[in-house]
């Protein structure tokens, strides 16, 4: 997933203030292409845990495996996406290691007097940004949201070691089993990966607005996004939501229509390549961070911005 990059970036950066090495550790099953891009994208030292029980995640499983590595090879810090599997695995490992654990963080640092990891995440709803560090334990443990890091270069030929790790499990210690992966039908929002994002906030005046919002993203090729305040609302799903408290995204075009710009929703985009704003209130704070800023009507806007497009074709 894009987010390893990222990680390794990351660890990468961390270990230079550290004076270690970066390692990765990839579970599953028939995966030595996976370990040799990794090592592609800088890693020191690949641990390869393949086995046939590890080819769909598991908690029990990937648990096991890990844990056992980390109390055999005792690493300083140890980092995962803030996704799905990493919010179930983390917590998980963080256990069993007798360890502390910082979720859902958006900045990691290195503090110069004593090296300890200063991991930084939204707390109280995203109202203020809290620094937290793991005093005594180890490793420090941190779940880290995607797209806020910087990817990793990928150089070929690059060279790094593989170290395949011994898995065995004996009966009974896998609780759960996988039956079958049900892929789901609906549409799937991918506000990470997109290069063009298209949201709306509260300007819309209701959920009939985030129609005109499609029409543009389908336009463009993009995705809908949208402000934390539309998703209490309840106009929108909150797998949409870009901020703080959302989703971090980093597209080549984002277009904010109506959303105001809270500092919330902007720490979620304003590292965007070119940020568009349509709002007709011309002081709202988005215009501030926005590189081209449409004071207007977006329900004249957008249909205007589609007519041009059609024309340009």
């Amino acid at each position: 997933m894009p987010v390893v990059i990222e990680l390794i970036g990351e660890a990468k950066r961390l270990a230079a203030d550290i004076g270690c090495r970066v390692c990765a550790i990839i579970c599953g099953h028939n995966i030595d292409q996976q370990a040799n891009e990794l090592i592609g994208y800088g890693v020191d030292e690949v641990f390869v845990a393949d086995a046939p029980e590890l080819k769909n995640y598991t908690t029990d499983a990937y648990t096991k495996v890990i844990f056992e590595a980390v109390q055999k090879y005792k690493p300083e810090i140890m980092l995962l996406g803030a996704t799905h599997i990493g919010r179930d695995l983390g917590p998980s490992i963080a256990v069993k290691c007798n360890t502390g654990l910082t979720a859902d963080c958006t900045k990691l640092d290195i503090d110069p007097t004593d090296k300890k990891l200063m991991q930084t995440r939204p707390a109280f709803g995203g109202n203020l940004m809290a620094t937290i560090i793991c005093e005594d334990h180890r490793p420090q443990m941190a779940t880290v949201r995607p797209g806020i890091m910087q990817k990793a270069e990928y150089v070929k030929n690059a060279k790094g070691k593989k170290t395949e790790l011994k898995v065995s499990f004996e009966e009974g210690e896998l609780r759960e089993k996988v039956l079958k992966i049900v892929k789901s039908v609906r549409e799937a929002v991918s506000l990470t990966d997109a290069n063009v994002v298209v949201s709306g906030g509260l300007g819309l005046g209701g959920p009939e607005g985030f129609e005109l919002i499609k029409k543009l993203a389908d336009r463009l090729g993009g995705v809908v996004g949208s402000s934390r305040a539309a998703v209490d609302a309840g106009w929108i799903a909150p797998s949409h939501q870009v901020g703080q408290t959302g989703t971090t995204v980093r597209p080549n075009l984002y277009i904010a229509c109506g959303i105001s710009g809270a500092i919330q929703h902007l720490a979620g985009m304003q590292d965007s390549k070119c940020i568009v704003a349509i709002n007709k209130d011309e002081s709202a704070a988005i215009f501030e961070v926005a590189d081209y800023g449409i004071v207007g009507d977006l329900y004249k806007v957008i249909p205007a911005i589609l007519n041009a497009l059609d024309n340009v074709e």
